[in-house]
């Protein structure tokens, strides 16, 4: 059985197993007094004592007065319950009979614990990393400390050491059981690479002795703060004549980061005319590559990108403002290498021709400009006495070169040619040419009354002396003896039948045909024509069809290809040579009747001289038949000096097909002009002329009208 002795306390030895619990005894200690009982007396009875050999106990073996003994159980070494809790020895009693007789009795001690023992941490110092901007909670790592003691003086607990600073325990955090340590606040490895945690263990029996230990904690960097980019000098507006080289700004970088993520890189863009240069680590100057254009490019914002080689990485980006200040490099342009200007007739003396613009790519007093006419003269005067400008604004009056130029130093200038065409004007009416009255009768013609319908009787010929749009003219049917009998072709003044004429039908007819310009507003003139319808006139050509070849059957030899080709180019070549010359003939016929001055012909082989008909004796007109190489057949050209005292010159191109007539009033004779004789316009439907160049296409002629269109046609 079990019992709780103390000191001088007795045990038995009955050969029973005898537990002893020791707590906190030291050294000679009589754990207990152990008596054995024998019955026997005398040398049978009971003799010594003996312990099993152990490293804690001894027997001390005391004899009474009555010479009874008992053994004390002493502690001779120190007891460890850490090493060894249970200690258990046999105590054997001898008698002294014969034989010897003995007992035994197990003694098992328990040592009871005693808060002999301090916690001791497993590292003397611990060391952790911890990424920057860890959340809050993350477990940075977790203590261990053990104490050897049982129960509550085994039972450790944690704790920050009471000179922990305040910084780190509002960081971090340390769980009193576990011995947990976790993030608390942000960590920022910029503030503090490195925190020294010192944290303490103690157990909880009584007289609790705290241990101490330390801990680091390396804080990893996180590429977490974009580089700063500073401007420590710029230098704007830079000259536009900067040399390349020339330094704009001086700039440095930094980042907060370590390693790699410090590490900066700056760039700017290739499309400007700028570079940077590293000099030293993180600094930077930005100088020109070139030479700048302020014309070109005014102003440069140059995006300067701070990034870094962290991963992911991060950039910065700043934008400088690089001003190019303006030198005086450009001349004035104007807005179009020359200018062709044109001016209706007839303006008033003195008003303003057209205006001339100039700009300069410059600026500010680089850029103002002043226009002045060139020096020069015109036809032996000096320009200043024809033509005026307007310094400011360019206002130019007359035909001349003008320039301009800058105000800036030193002045650049350029010039400008204006070319001056006169516009027309429809100031003149349409003048009838053929048929002309006789002897100061109404123009007459003469019908078959055997004609079908269609028939050509004449054709109304008229001239304007405008150009352009004002020169086209139409021809209209004003008044008639009978309108359903005659027709007048709109454009080319064809006059023809509408149907065949009958016995009832007037023998004379009168016509009035108004012919009308296309100007606005429009001018017109009209003619009076006589028809006479008699019942048979002497027949004569006044048309000539188309000639028409029967070609040969093909042959499928080659020869026979080669000869009927032969045979119709010489047909046709004998055809052309009749029709040329029936045609000179008939001319020379019509020619005659009308007196016309002396005048070339193609096909007459010189001048016939004629006396001059009333009806040009006021315009002086002399026809002359184009003998050029490049002048369309029909072609001759009339040059004539009115009464008006206005030199001009017309030229008529007729082709045998009645579609192609042209009248061109080509250019004046001679440079002289005087003042326009009023005259001219009078009802009378005399010739007028203008002194200037115009074209007019009268539409479709035939060679039956030609007679009466003009006094002279010519084939060539």
């Amino acid at each position: 059985m079990e019992h709780g002795l103390s000191r001088g306390s007795w045990l038995p030895v009955t050969g029973m197993v005898i537990c002893l619990l020791l707590c906190g005894c030291v050294v000679d200690l009589v754990l207990a007094q152990i008596r054995a009982q024998d019955q026997d007396v005398g040398t049978n009875s009971l003799r010594s004592y003996q312990l099993s050999a152990n490293a804690h106990f001894i027997l001390n073996i005391q004899t009474r007065n009555d010479g009874s003994k008992f053994a004390e159980l002493v502690l001779d070494t120190p007891l460890d319950r850490e090493q060894q809790k249970k200690h258990e020895m046999v105590l054997t009693a001898f008698d002294g009979g014969s034989p010897e007789r003995s007992g035994t009795a197990l003694i098992t001690i328990t040592v009871l614990d005693a808060n002999d023992n301090v916690p001791v941490f497993d590292r003397s110092v611990y060391r952790a990393s911890l990424m920057e901007n860890a959340p809050r909670g993350t477990l940075v790592l977790k203590l261990n400390a053990s104490d050897l003691d049982e129960g509550s003086n085994g039972e450790v607990t944690y704790a920050f050491s009471g000179h922990a600073p305040l910084k780190v325990r509002e960081l971090f955090s340390v769980d009193p059981y576990t011995g947990e340590i976790r993030v608390k606040g942000i960590v920022d490895y910029e503030k503090a690479s490195v925190y020294e945690l010192y944290v303490q263990a103690k157990d909880r029996g009584q007289s609790a002795v705290a241990v101490h230990s330390k801990v680091l904690v390396d804080i990893l960097d996180v590429n977490d703060n974009a580089p700063e980019v500073i401007l420590t000098s710029v230098s704007t507006p830079v000259q536009e004549d900067a040399p390349p080289g020339t330094v704009i700004a001086v700039i440095s970088v930094m980042d907060r980061d370590s390693g790699e993520n410090g590490n900066v890189d700056c760039q700017i863009p290739n499309n400007v005319p700028f570079q940077l240069h590293s000099s030293f680590k993180n600094y930077y100057t930005l100088v020109t590559s070139e030479f700048l254009d302020r014309e070109a490019v005014s102003e440069y914002n140059i995006t300067l990108t701070a990034r870094d080689l962290g991963s992911p990485s991060l950039s910065t980006r700043k934008t400088i403002l690089v001003q190019v200040s303006d030198i005086n490099d450009n001349p004035p342009r104007f807005s179009q290498p020359s200018y062709t200007v044109y001016v209706t007739e007839n303006n008033a003396p003195g008003a303003s021709i057209c205006s001339v613009a100039a700009f300069d790519p410059d600026s500010n007093q680089n850029a103002y400009l002043s226009y002045s006419i060139l020096e020069g003269q015109i036809q032996g005067m000096p320009v200043s006495t024809y033509v005026s400008i307007n310094s400011d604004n360019g206002n130019i009056y007359a035909l001349h070169p003008s320039t301009s130029q800058d105000a800036g130093f030193p002045p650049l200038a350029n010039n400008v040619t204006v070319n001056v065409f006169v516009l027309d004007q429809n100031d003149n009416a349409p003048v009838i040419i053929s048929p002309l009255p006789k002897n100061g009768t109404l123009a007459t013609e003469v019908v078959p009354r055997s004609v079908d319908a269609g028939y050509l009787v004449t054709k109304i010929t008229a001239l304007d002396a405008d150009a352009g749009q004002n020169s086209r003219l139409s021809y209209q049917l004003l008044q008639a003896t009978d309108p359903g009998l005659f027709s007048v072709a709109l454009y080319t003044g064809e006059i023809r039948t509408i149907r065949r004429l009958v016995e009832k039908d007037a023998t004379r007819q009168r016509l009035v045909i108004l012919v009308k310009d296309n100007g606005q507003p429009p001018l017109s003139g009209t003619v009076s024509i006589i028809l006479s319808v008699v019942d048979s006139v002497p027949e004569s050509l006044s048309d000539f069809g188309d000639l028409t070849l029967s070609p040969q059957p093909p042959s499928n030899l080659a020869l026979y290809l080669i000869v009927s080709l032969s045979t119709i180019s010489l047909i046709f070549l004998v055809a052309i040579i009749v029709l040329a010359g029936v045609k000179c003939y008939k001319d020379r016929e019509t020619l005659s009747g009308y007196n016309l001055p002396p005048f070339a012909c193609c096909c007459c082989g010189g001048f016939q001289p004629e006396p001059p008909p009333e009806a040009f004796k006021k315009s002086n007109l002399n026809l002359q038949i184009s003998s050029a190489a490049k002048v369309p057949t029909n072609c001759m050209e009339a040059n004539g000096n009115s009464s008006l005292s206005q030199s001009y010159c017309y030229k008529v191109c007729l082709t045998p097909e009645s579609a192609k007539s042209d009248f061109m009033f080509i250019k004046p004779c001679s440079p002289s002009s005087a003042p326009r004789n009023n005259e001219a316009k009078s009802a009378d439907n005399s010739w007028n002329a203008q002194s200037r160049s115009a074209s007019v296409n009268n539409g479709a002629t035939t060679p039956s009208e030609v007679k009466t269109a003009q006094p002279i046609y010519c084939t060539s």
